[in-house]
């Protein structure tokens, strides 16, 4: 059989070992409840070249070039591990491992939240939808935590609709469950007495970074440079310039499955080809 031409977005051996382990025991997790015990054909590292394929490019999963698994093989595989927290798990394990690479402990003591409203495709049912009335925005409202490098802690995706305060609520009760040693957060003037309150009750001090008046045109704000910078992180992958996704769920797993693309070539010392063909 003749070997594929690599593509761009393919996992090098390096940042395969990272996750392998992971998948392979899923996988075999599910072989050992099977009647049977017959080794599955697929190859996983194919089903994640797919995956990092459909999310840098941001091609429809019929569209996934023939060299790959079957587009059908390649969903299967993408539901299975979103339903199970996979790819969350995933994130987890590669942000201790990055952190711990820069000196710092493997668990944050701090994040940072914010929320971005995107445009939606017509594959999102209506009442997943919302408006946006400060950002003139139909569509959905991606909520995420950072640690104080930018890697992902938490990720919540909802109608755009809904308030700042009431995504952070969401999004802040789930990084402090993933990581308990959270005690500070910094956010920006959308989030009000709300969260900062509801923050207090789960034993966090969260800190509204304010502009400074005086100061026109754009200027660095304390912390909250830190979450901008991973959401343009995140928009370097053109399945996450629009959300094309039926379920929140698969939104959320598609911003995970960035953010896997992105940390493991941070630990490994990669670099990531822009879309001009520079490095």
């Amino acid at each position: 059989m003749i070997e594929r031409r690599p593509y761009p977005s393919d996992i090098s051996d390096a940042r395969w070992a990272l996750i392998e382990h992971t998948l392979t025991a899923w996988q075999q997790a599910r072989l050992d409840r099977r009647a049977t015990h017959t080794p599955a054909p697929t190859d996983l590292r194919e089903v994640v070249n797919a995956l990092f394929y459909i999310n840098r490019t941001g091609i429809s999963w019929r569209y996934i070039p023939h060299d790959f698994p079957p587009h059908g093989t390649v969903y299967y595989y993408y539901a299975a591990w979103r339903d199970e927290g996979i790819f969350a798990q995933l994130n987890l394990e590669l942000t201790g491992l990055a952190r711990s690479k820069e000196g710092r402990a493997p668990e944050p003591t701090a994040a940072i939240v914010d929320t971005q409203s995107v445009k939606t495709s017509t594959n999102p049912p209506l009442e997943t939808q919302g408006t946006d009335a400060a950002k003139l925005i139909v569509g959905r409202k991606r909520s995420i935590a950072t640690d104080a490098l930018g890697l992902l802690l938490a990720v919540i995706v909802c109608a755009a609709s809904v308030h700042e305060n009431k995504a952070g609520i969401r999004v802040l009760n789930q990084a402090k469950a993933l990581h308990p040693t959270i005690t500070k957060v910094w956010v920006d003037q959308g989030f009000k007495n709300q969260f900062v309150e509801h923050a207090a009750t789960l034993g966090i001090n969260a800190e509204v970074v304010t502009r400074n008046p005086e100061a026109r045109g754009f200027h660095v704000l304390k912390r909250r440079w830190v979450v901008e910078r991973t959401i343009g992180w995140l928009m370097l992958h053109r399945r996450l310039a629009r959300d094309h996704e039926t379920l929140p769920a698969s939104s959320e797993a598609m911003i995970h499955l960035a953010m896997i693309d992105n940390v493991s070539k941070r630990i490994t010392g990669e670099t990531t080809p822009t879309w001009r063909g520079t490095y």
